[in-house]
């Protein structure tokens, strides 16, 4: 079938796109994954090391996580888009609808029929045999001007209009929250960093993703204040020094913030609780800025009260150490010859070594001076071992920690305490091993004499790996055995000996199984083992011995209590993986103050977002677009009246503020004919 009918024009693309960009539901999807990914940003730490994020999550989710940039999420790619497409979609749609409300304020809508005025729900009417229509017309803008109405008249061929009008700003309210969305998301680009992005994107700038120290950084990666217009980034400034760089840590790497002015740490303040947590902790600072002040500004930084100097903001952040001076005498677990060396170096240094096993280097990673660990069970009613009974965390003195790093570049990490920890009646120096940072440390427990020191055990060690004295001391034993001579069992002893010192009772016991029939494995190893402790046992009562103590007498119980916690000790010598256990003998700690700086550009523009976005939502919400209108017409009769109004919102308080007005009318001009004020529903 034919039809005559014009066909419609199509719309242009550019329109339907237009309209797509200025539609609520596009902007409400916007603004909806905007507060999904603030809230992922929020529960996941951002910037931190990517190693710290592969612990926690593994090697297949931390991959997916760091593909959809959740690790950085206010300064990825898709989140700066969508903040990008919000500020146009709000834009366009206040192109498309401000430009109505604005001439909606003053349009008074004079052209207005009797018969529409009554349908109003609230109207009154009344007829004025005794006025005019100019008298009508003076009490009634009056009467509206009194209540805060803007008044317009309009005369028509056989009626006038009256139009009041109050409450405009309410329109206003729609522009100022649509407004502070785009100032807030402009606001937001700018402190996401849109600018650094855009430059690195281009390759100006590369992030740093080596381990080297601020002065090697090249300076495709070093950042001049104009060339970053906010940031957060951190620095470790140790006591007596001066810095005008920090960190921003960024993915897998870094970036040198440089500052235009310099940061010099002259003394850093900490307050301990008596169990030694930290109470409070302050930075005593001198800000040098030759271009801006005559002589260096005086500033003390605590925790919640931040510096803020030329836009720039100084919080205290933490505290740490800050190079750290550390004695230490390098004991040996291999049998070494000679007085134990002594080595000295500041946290942060590497100290290279010649060792049994090879060149190594010694990392010198931190230091602690408190170290508050929950007390074991066990100990937690001996008020010796930690000065006062029934407390669950203690104190337990200082530690450091250190890696060894072999030619490979392969490193254990070590972590060793200064003073023996009570555990189970007994005192331990206590040494914790680890592969990697995603491992818990296993701790060797070595055991403390009556003296509190480690002499005995080390003395034990060191007669242990003395193969002279060792046969010497098993050959004037002079015990033989089933097949073997006097000389043969002593070379039988100082191998199991040798075996155990290596890898431990475990592999005494798998060899046996290994070399003898099965049905005579079960006791051979027994015969072994046996063999092992006694063997053991008589180089400990030639430690004794040689302390001045006279064994043959009897041995005391805690002599023999020490005796089986060495065992363990030794046991586990195989599995720490050193040739020697650092001992902390001396100390001179240098802290350094922990400072976040931090530089908001996009801050104040987002707070004035904020304000209008409070402004706007406060206006829609409590004002309303009030309208009233008086249609006079005068006739042979006299003069006929006719009140209406409506409100946008609030229709219970504009029907009162109505039936105000008709109260107020009906003074003038007497009972209306008709009334009514109900509000709509």
């Amino acid at each position: 079938m034919r039809s005559d009918a014009p066909a419609r024009p199509p719309r242009r693309l550019s329109s339907q796109l237009f309209e797509f960009l200025g539609s609520m539901n596009f902007a409400i999807m916007l603004l909806v994954v905007v507060a999904i990914a603030s809230v992922i940003g929020t529960v996941l730490k951002q910037n931190q090391p990517y190693q710290d994020y592969i612990i926690k999550f593994g090697p297949f989710w931390f991959d997916v996580f760091r593909k959809l940039g959740l690790y950085d999420v206010y300064d990825a790619p898709w989140f700066l888009c969508i903040l990008g497409f919000l500020v146009l979609s709000t834009s366009v749609c206040l192109w498309r609808h401000v430009p109505g409300m604005l001439a909606e304020i003053n349009h008074f809508r004079t052209t207005v029929q009797a018969k529409s005025l009554r349908a109003f729900h609230s109207h009154a009417e009344w007829a004025l045999p005794e006025q005019t229509a100019a008298q009508v017309q003076q009490s009634v803008s009056e009467l509206l001007g009194a209540r805060g109405y803007r008044v317009r008249l309009k005369e028509h061929s056989d009626h006038r209009v009256l139009a009041g009008l109050k409450g405009g700003l309410n329109r206003c309210g729609y522009l100022f929250a649509h407004l502070a969305i785009v100032i807030i998301c402009i606001g937001g680009l700018l402190d996401g960093n849109l600018p650094l992005k855009w430059r690195e994107w281009r390759g100006e700038i590369r992030l740093e993703t080596r381990d080297v120290p601020a002065r090697d950084v090249p300076d495709s990666s070093r950042l001049q204040p104009s060339d970053n217009f906010s940031f957060r980034g951190n620095v470790r400034l140790p006591e007596g020094t001066t810095t005008n760089f920090l960190f921003l840590r960024l993915r897998d790497g870094f970036f040198i913030q440089e500052l235009p002015f310099a940061i010099e740490l002259k003394k850093f303040n900490v307050e301990f609780y008596p169990t030694g947590q930290p109470k409070s902790f302050e930075s005593d600072v001198l800000i040098h800025d030759e271009d801006h002040l005559q002589q260096p500004l005086p500033a003390t930084i605590r925790v919640n009260h931040p510096l803020v100097y030329r836009g720039y903001a100084i919080y205290q952040s933490d505290f740490g150490d800050g190079g750290s001076l550390l004695t230490m005498r390098a004991q040996p677990l291999l049998g070494q010859q000679g007085e134990a060396p002594q080595l000295q170096g500041r946290v942060g240094e590497k100290i290279p070594l010649k060792t049994p096993q090879g060149p190594l280097t010694l990392e010198l990673d931190d230091f602690r001076l408190y170290n508050i660990l929950p007390v074991p069970a066990s100990e937690q009613n001996d008020p010796q071992a930690h000065g006062e009974a029934g407390r669950k965390v203690r104190n337990f003195g200082p530690n450091f920690t250190y890696r060894l790093r072999d030619a490979t570049g392969q490193a254990e990490e070590y972590q060793n305490f200064m003073v023996p920890m009570r555990l189970d009646g007994r005192s331990f120096f206590l040494s914790g091993v680890r592969g990697s940072p995603a491992e818990e440390f296993s701790y060797l427990h070595i055991p403390a004499d009556a003296k509190l020191s480690p002499d005995r055990f080390l003395r034990f060690v060191a007669l242990l790996h003395d193969q002279p004295r060792l046969h010497a001391l098993f050959t004037a034993a002079g015990e033989s055995a089933p097949g073997l001579n006097a000389e043969e069992l002593a070379t039988v002893r100082e191998r199991l000996v040798d075996l155990f010192l290596r890898q431990g009772i475990d592999a005494i016991v798998a060899q046996t199984r290994a070399r003898v029939p099965a049905d005579k494995a079960e006791e051979a190893s027994r015969f072994f083992l046996e063999l092992l402790r006694r063997s053991l046992g008589e180089v400990y009562i030639q430690v004794l011995r040689e302390e001045g103590l006279k064994p043959e007498d009897g041995v005391a119980d805690a002599d023999e209590t020490f005796f089986n916690d060495a065992l363990n000790a030794l046991s586990a010598l195989g599995s720490y993986r050193a040739p020697f256990w650092l001992q902390l003998t001396n100390f001179e700690q240098l802290q350094a103050s922990g400072l976040q700086i931090t530089k908001a550009g996009g801050q104040n523009i987002v707070y004035l977002g904020f304000a209008l976005l409070t402004l706007g939502v406060f206006v829609m919400f409590y004002t309303s677009h009030r309208r009233v209108w008086a249609w006079i017409a005068a006739d042979g009769a006299g003069t006929q009246l006719i009140l209406a109004g409506s409100g946008n919102r609030h229709q219970d308080a504009f029907a009162k503020e109505f039936d105000e007005i008709v109260r107020t009318a009906a003074r003038r001009f007497g009972p209306p004919l008709a009334e009514s004020a109900a509000p709509e529903r």
